[in-house]
């Protein structure tokens, strides 16, 4: 298989942000901004992106690019003779698999809800309808199997098209459309009558919100939500920094990356929170927010149903361009360690994935007595705290570690890789700082996962 090659540096860009962009910024973010009080979470969530998910970014794009290879070989090329950094390849695989198991059941879903929206499903339901809506899609594994196939097999057809045509050309064409719809959605929710009160909730920071959870949880919350929307940890992006060449410094890349990512996040809560305080819809609804909530919004919307349609189509898009992103490193990974040919790999991929991503749909009815976390949870939790709560922030550092340690690539090889081509410097007086103090902050984060979801009542 020729190695593929990014075409042009927005590609990269692009491509490499939808890989940041998905479910943690239009799901989770505007639920868990809602949850800690507005702006004044969303102001300790933007110190956070910078101080801990840039330098870790910079990181992995580096190792990509300095070994040219995918999670699968790139420490076998860059680490010192007889050490055994290699051996988390087996942690990057897993993670992308597992990220596979459940976001393209969910992705599922929003293909669905696009349907549910474009043929006046909700037409006249209240929020219980559209709540009972929801949970009837929930107990038909069927439907679910049947949305979460098709998303499998349209994101492997892009990808069995090529780094260039396939991944580079959609990705850039949905991502481009991604953000023109964020946009218009923005304009409408903000025109809305009485969506001052939601612009003020969101906006204008109110310190006092965060004393009524307690500033150690907030902090916590705001750290843990930079860290995990930017898919860092399993290698989903140091495949792209592989793809690139060196005429650009790595720093500079991934600034625009963050800014994507950070600017989609933001157009979510600027879409949803005038939108429910102009219907008089709670913002900390959690995740129901959007399966539930705002198809009921949309119902009393002027020309709901065409919002409703290009708000599930955006949503669609981001998740999808995460789906992408991580099928083409699990394709490379697997083409590096076997030397099959890419579409072969792909036409293997596809029934396994679908099988492997079973057990997520058949969670909420058939296997819904698999509760491991109490009450309430099932496979799709299960899996997720797989990935959030152990292979992000370990493979976080891993990579950290890695670029930073004498006894594995080591801070000048990561300095002369990130700081190769034009464009903006990494601060080398951060050197302290990501040897020995960020370490501890991912590691703090994922203690604190175990700690949130076994001790806290």
């Amino acid at each position: 298989m020729e190695r593929g090659n990014f075409s042009t540096r927005l590609g990269f860009i692009l491509v490499s942000a939808g890989c940041a962009i998905g479910l943690g910024n239009v799901w989770r973010f505007p639920f868990i901004t809602g949850l800690y009080g507005g702006a004044s979470f969303v102001l300790i969530y933007l110190v956070f992106l910078a101080i801990l998910g840039l330098p870790i970014m910079v990181a992995e794009f580096a190792v990509g690019r300095a070994s040219v290879r995918s999670a699968a070989m790139s420490f076998d090329v860059l680490e010192p003779r007889g050490t055994k950094w290699h051996l988390y390849k087996y942690g990057a695989i897993a993670g992308n698999m597992l990220l596979m198991m459940y976001y393209t059941t969910i992705s599922g879903w929003m293909i669905y809800y696009i349907y549910l929206m474009a043929a006046g499903r909700f037409s006249g339901l209240d929020a219980a309808g559209v709540g009972s809506v929801f949970g009837a899609l929930l107990a038909d594994p069927v439907t679910m199997a049947g949305y979460m196939t098709l998303v499998i097999c349209l994101c492997a057809g892009v990808c069995y098209l090529g780094v260039q045509a396939g991944v580079e050309r959609i990705t850039k064409v949905m991502m481009v459309f991604l953000l023109v719809l964020m946009i218009v959605l923005a304009v409408n929710s903000v025109l809305l009558p009485g969506s001052a009160a939601g612009l003020e909730y969101y906006l204008m920071p109110d310190f006092s919100k965060i004393a009524e959870h307690g500033l150690q949880e907030v902090i916590f919350a705001a750290m843990g939500q930079a860290f995990f929307t930017l898919s860092l940890g399993i290698g989903a992006l140091a495949i792209f920094g592989s793809y690139i060449g060196k005429s650009k410094r790595l720093t500079g890349e991934a600034v625009w990356v963050i800014v994507l990512d950070t600017f989609v996040a933001i157009m979510a809560g600027l879409i949803i929170f005038p939108a429910c305080f102009s219907y008089g819809v709670s913002p900390a609804a959690g995740p129901n927010l959007l399966f539930v909530t705002l198809p009921n919004v949309f119902e009393h919307m002027a020309l709901g149903q065409l919002w409703g349609v290009l708000f599930f189509i955006f949503m669609t898009f981001a998740s999808m361009s995460t789906i992408i992103a991580v099928f083409e490193n699990i394709i490379v990974c697997f083409h590096e360690l076997t030397g099959a040919d890419r579409r072969k790999i792909i036409r293997i991929g596809i029934p396994v994935i679908i099988l492997l991503s079973l057990p997520c749909v058949l969670g909420f009815n058939l296997w819904s007595g698999f509760q491991p976390f109490g009450p309430g949870s099932g496979v799709l939790d299960f899996e997720d705290f797989f990935v959030s709560n152990n292979l992000l922030p370990l493979g976080s550092l891993v990579y950290l570690m890695f670029c930073t340690s004498r006894y594995g690539w080591g801070w000048t090889n990561f300095i002369k890789e990130a700081d190769t081509g034009r464009g903006l410097a990494f601060p080398k007086w951060l050197r302290f700082y990501l040897t020995y103090i960020l370490p501890l902050i991912v590691l703090a984060i994922f203690f604190n996962g175990y700690y949130a979801l076994f001790f806290k009542g």
